[in-house]
């Protein structure tokens, strides 16, 4: 029965991904912050869950090896953690900036260097979450293009290194999806109706369809894709708007 920790398993994505993993059989391992919520979730799915400080490498490293001494070893690691600023560079304080980079790029390091630790025995599985705003152009999207795109360079040189150890790194490089980050986004008229016009296919993406894809990765049948960023993004990262 595959292992799984998912970080920020209690948001949108991740607590859709942790329901299919273990709708099918699999064991799965709630990491977040807040023990309230991932008390409720766990109690739901009957899973265990992990308190701690995803942005912390050392200490998220020893938290999930104390978890894997209890429940067993670990197959793969999903940093569902992430973050949305839509301001211009001029207009981002310093504050706002090293959150998003806190959020979105050091806790994927911290994933992927406690994943490399704990899955080099065995071998395994990574799944990072970029953006298509990493890979085209988008205003008022600086801060958070900036972190995505360094979480890209991140995984693709992680998963050249720890290929020898059979440890595959892949990023899934989402459009807007429609989660309780982005509701504000895709609950106003106005914003929703220029963010759908920006996607070729002319629609939102659903957190269902991003967890469908994480789960695609972490199955042993796709274990010869490394390296890769997949673009789930209507469109969005390399077709011109519609319209």
């Amino acid at each position: 029965m595959p292992f799984t920790a998912i970080l920020g398993a209690t948001g949108t994505i991740g607590s859709c991904l942790a329901q299919r993993l273990a709708s099918a059989g699999d064991q799965v391992l709630l990491v977040g912050r807040s023990a309230e919520k991932l008390e409720q979730l766990g109690a739901t799915l009957q899973q265990p869950w992990l308190v701690t400080d995803q942005q912390q490498a050392i200490t998220l490293e020893d938290d999930l090896r104390k978890a894997a001494e209890q429940h067993g070893p670990l197959d793969a690691l999903v940093c569902c953690v992430g973050s949305v600023l839509l301001k211009a560079a001029h207009l981002t304080s310093d504050e706002e900036f090293q959150e998003v980079i806190a959020t979105n790029l050091v806790t994927a390091f911290a994933t992927v260097r406690a994943g490399a630790r704990l899955l080099r025995q065995r071998g395994g599985s990574m799944v990072l979450f970029a953006s298509a705003a990493a890979e085209i152009g988008i205003p008022n999207h600086e801060a958070i293009a900036a972190a995505k795109g360094g979480v890209i360079g991140l995984a693709r040189s992680a998963a050249a290194t720890y290929a020898p150890q059979n440890i595959r790194v892949n990023v899934i490089s989402p459009g807007l999806i429609r989660t309780e980050l982005t509701r504000r986004i895709w609950d106003s008229p106005a914003a929703a109706s220029a963010s759908q016009k920006m996607h070729a296919l002319g629609r939102f993406g659903e957190p269902e369809q991003v967890a469908s894809l994480a789960a695609w990765l972490l199955q042993s049948e796709n274990d010869w894709m490394t390296g890769q960023v997949l673009g789930l993004d209507g469109g969005l990262g390399h077709l011109l708007p519609r319209g």
